[in-house]
Parts: structure tokens; C-alpha cells; sequence
């Protein structure tokens, strides 16, 4: 069984808002069962909507569509609707009063371009939205199931997960599906392909596929499968997750169950410091304040995360940090001894269990043949000890302060669970 999504709206071809509607549907879909096929989008003009209705009809079995439903000129989805159905126009009473009712709320009488909103194609079945003024229509035409809902995404939301959803699952029988994705840090998408090589190959006697999906400073490995069975599904992902780990354990730092909230690597972190009540500090230099920005994005941080110094000169290193003028001038601020001495530092300048620091040349401009853009020192200090590590990340500004983040984020995660 095969959905295509549908979006309808030049706002969403010139940029000017970005569908998010398909990903959540599409997310949605896949939670209850449903394939999703492909997913388009089209302007405003009624031959190009019904050219996409004709070619999502021979690709699946159905047909989302979102947008256009408004009361003024611009939205044409109901007029082409109807004739793509070939069918007339028909007023519905009861979406009609929920235009009433809605107008109520506000203390307003309903115009009469909002009362245009309850007139539907008279061969369509009308599922009420109880948060706008724009009724959702089902049409079932030839064992195929067509479903216009408002493009707002708040109205669209509820009438998925509450109707559209529940009325899909009465009409048709669906194959669970489950996917289930590994979340790693610290290898590339290349060389991690070579370590896992065989492992994949083992995947496709179990029907499991594998999706790569790279991020800075992160490969995300997403495995998916189909069958009768949830429960069955799971536990054969999960016994390739076990072989996975085995291979691989030293770069996982999580999980995500799809559909279901999950934990990122800054929240990780903050529940083994939450759990084992200690703190911890920064000093950042090419990150300008990113790893703090990281930590504090998750609520509750303040129980443990207690300061940064953001010190991109040498002055400020030497006042603030108390590194070394000697060893800067001598070694620079990209380097093993001052990015450990900053570590130490701003771990006893606010008396914290633990502390980052990074220091790096994040680019466009900056290197040197011994110190390219994307030189990078990261180091952690501990009660017991300083470490540090080296890292090579590239010539593009964004990502090397994204994947530096990651990179500090990961090597205290690791530091906090004994690894």
C-alpha cells in the first residue's frame, strides 16, 4: 500500500515558507504503516495540479494533498477538485457551522467569503476541522483514496493524527513497519561504511534495510523493515543493533526510535551529569560560544552546567584563562598546551567536576601550511587528569563549528561513561 503526499501553493515553490506539512505527514504515515511513494509540490494553476493528481494516482493507492483550501481567489484546490472528479458543488451544513462556531469564539459574524468555505464537491465525504474554517475532503474513487486537507499546519495536524489516520486504518489494512536509528560520532560516512561492510551485507537475509544519513560531525544509521508484526520487526532490529555494537560501540552515542522522542547528544550528556551530580564548564575560543549554546538548549541545564569564557585573543586567554604568554607566543592558540591549559583553567576558575575546551581555526581565513582551516584541539579535564585530541574537520566555516561541538559533546560523553 503506497501514499503520495501532495502540496499545493506557489509560496511553498518560491520559498517563501518551507513545507514542513510533508514531514510530518510523511512521519505520521510511516508510524501507522503506510509507505509513502513520493511527495510533490505544485503551484496554484489547475492543469498542473490535475497533471499531479493523474500521475499520483498511478503511483499510489493514496493521495494526500495539502493547501489551496482558503476562501479567496488564489485557492483553486476545490474548483480543480471538482473538476478532476468531474462533480458539481454542494453546501454542507454542518461545515458551515463549524465556520459559525469558530467565528463565535472570536465575537465575529461570518462574512460572506468565510461562508464560501462550506461549499465542497458534492461527491465528497467532509471530516470537520474543529480548528479553522476550511472543511477536509475524502474522496474514494475507484479503490483509490484522495484527501484534501488546509494547508495550515495546526489544522492539517489534528485532522491527520485524529481522523484522516483512524479512517485510512478502517479502509485499508496496512503492514506494520518499524525503523530504528543509530546515532554515531566521530567517524565518517566513508569509513564507517568499510568497518560495517559485512554487517550490512547480513541485513538483506533478515529484510532490513540500511540508510545512511550524514550530518556535521555525525552519520546517523537508519534501519528499516516491513512486516505482519511489530514485535517481531523490533526484535529483529534490535539483535542487529547488538551486532552493531559490537563492531562499532566506541563511535555510538544513542538511539532513535522513529516516531517517538529521542535523546540528542547535549541531552545525553546532561542526564550522566544530572545522574552522577557533578558540573561542568567551557572554554571556547573557534566555537564562540556554540558548545554552551548546545548544553543550555536542554531544560534543566542550569543544575549542572555552570559558565563559559568565550576568549578569542591572546589577552583574553592570558587575564581570563591564565594561559601562558610564553607557550601562545611559542606554540599558538591552536595547539595541545594551551587548549589543555584552558581546560584546566576554567575548570578550577569555577570549580566545576569537569570542563571543556576548544581552540581551532574555523575559517574561511586563518591557516597555515602547518595549521590548515579545520585545525582543531579539543580537551577535556577531569578531577584526575587533562586530555586532549586532535581533529581535522575542513574548510567550511558552519560546519567546522558544528562539528567541533559534536566532537567536545562526544568526548565528555565518553569520558562520562568510562570509555
Amino acid at each position: 500500500m503506497q501514499a503520495e503526499i501532495i502540496t499545493i501553493g506557489d509560496e511553498i515553490l518560491i520559498g517563501q515558507i518551507v513545507d514542513t506539512n510533508s514531514a510530518f505527514i510523511a512521519t505520521l504515515l510511516n508510524m501507522n504503516g503506510i509507505s509513502v511513494k513520493q511527495i510533490s509540490s505544485v503551484s496554484d494553476d489547475r492543469e498542473h495540479i490535475l497533471k499531479a493528481l493523474d500521475e499520483a494516482k498511478e503511483r499510489a493507492d493514496i493521495i494526500l494533498i495539502t493547501g489551496g483550501l482558503g476562501p479567496t481567489k488564489d485557492d483553486i484546490t476545490k474548483k480543480t477538485l471538482c473538476d478532476y472528479f468531474n462533480t458539481t458543488m454542494r453546501f454542507d451544513e454542518e461545515a458551515y457551522q463549524d465556520v459559525v462556531n469558530l467565528f463565535a469564539q472570536y465575537g465575529k459574524e461570518v462574512t460572506p467569503i468565510n461562508r464560501l468555505q462550506a461549499e465542497v464537491p458534492a461527491i465528497c465525504q467532509v471530516i470537520r476541522n474543529y480548528n479553522g474554517t476550511a472543511p477536509c475532503m475524502w474522496f474514494d474513487v475507484d479503490g483509490k483514496v484522495f484527501v484534501s486537507m488546509p494547508g495550515v499546519p495546526y489544522e492539517m495536524k489534528a485532522l491527520m493524527k485524529n481522523q484522516v489516520v483512524p479512517k485510512l486504518k478502517e479502509r485499508f489494512s496496512f503492514p506494520a513497519i518499524f525503523h530504528k536509528t543509530v546515532l554515531t560520532q566521530g567517524i565518517g560516512e566513508s569509513a564507517l561504511s568499510i568497518i560495517i561492510s559485512d554487517w550490512e551485507d547480513s541485513l538483506a537475509a533478515v529484510n532490513i534495510k540500511l540508510a545512511y544519513l550524514p550530518a556535521p560531525g555525525m552519520v546517523r544509521l537508519r534501519l528499516s523493515t516491513k512486516g505482519s508484526e511489530e514485535s517481531k520487526l523490533r526484535s529483529l532490529v534490535e539483535i542487529k543493533i547488538e551486532e552493531l555494537q559490537s563492531i562499532i560501540s566506541e563511535y555510538i552515542y544513542g538511539y532513535e526510535t522513529f516516531g517517538e522522542e529521542n535523546d540528542t547528544l547535549e541531552q545525553v550528556i546532561g542526564k550522566l551529569l544530572k545522574k552522577n551530580n557533578k558540573t561542568v564548564s567551557t572554554a571556547e575560543s573557534c566555537t564562540g560560544g556554540f558548545i554552551s549554546h548546545l548544553i543550555t538548549k536542554v531544560p534543566g541545564s542550569s543544575d549542572y552546567y555552570v559558565g563559559s569564557v568565550i576568549s578569542y585573543s591572546y589577552e583574553i586567554k592570558e587575564t581570563e584563562l591564565g594561559v601562558s604568554k610564553e607557550v601562545l607566543e611559542k606554540q599558538g592558540a591552536v595547539s595541545q598546551p594551551v587548549v589543555e591549559q584552558m581546560a584546566k583553567a576554567i575548570r578550577e576558575k569555577y570549580h566545576t567536576d569537569y570542563s571543556i575546551s576548544a581552540s581551532g581555526i574555523a575559517g574561511p581565513g586563518g591557516g597555515t601550511p602547518e595549521k590548515p582551516v579545520g585545525t582543531v584541539w579539543i580537551a577535556i579535564a577531569t578531577p584526575e587528569k587533562v586530555f586532549s585530541e586532535k581533529f581535522q574537520f575542513g574548510n567550511h566555516r558552519e560546519r567546522n563549528i558544528q562539528k567541533t561541538a559534536n566532537a567536545a559533546l562526544n568526548m565528555l560523553r565518553k569520558e562520562l561513561e568510562g570509555k
